[in-house]
């Protein structure tokens, strides 16, 4: 088998060249996963939402780990940290009917505004090749 090849890679149809902004959301949307879970498992006492938590975040690091491959960790980490932030707290809306005040809007467009800075806007992370 040649190294490299779509069959040596650890996860069923993900290849090894897939796009680290796909793996970093995926990585972003199993972490959203596991802490609505968490929510949902009343203090791990439900054992399916328990089983997602865990599930959620081990997948989570998985990806990171792969999207880390690629790009840099102050860029991975502060998109994963900032979309994750944001989309906990939307799910915590739509799901579970919490509130969110102009304060907590305000807090998560100045969130994405720094997201957006540092992947469009810094060259602290532009490509070296």
């Amino acid at each position: 088998m040649a190294t490299g090849s779509t069959t040596d890679f650890p996860v069923a149809g993900l290849a090894p060249s897939m796009h680290p902004y796909l793996t970093l959301a995926l990585a972003i949307a199993a972490e959203v996963t596991g802490t609505t879970a968490l929510k949902a498992s009343d203090g791990f006492s439900e054992l399916l939402p328990t089983v997602v938590v865990v599930v959620g975040y081990v997948g989570s690091f998985y990806l990171l780990g792969l999207t880390l491959e690629e790009l840099p960790v102050g860029l991975v980490y502060a998109t994963w940290a900032g979309a994750g932030i944001v989309a906990t707290a939307l799910v915590g809306v739509v799901v579970f009917e919490e509130n969110l005040d102009a304060a907590g809007v305000v807090g998560m467009a100045l969130v994405v505004a720094g997201v957006v800075a540092l992947n469009v806007l810094s060259d602290a992370y532009a490509p070296t090749h």
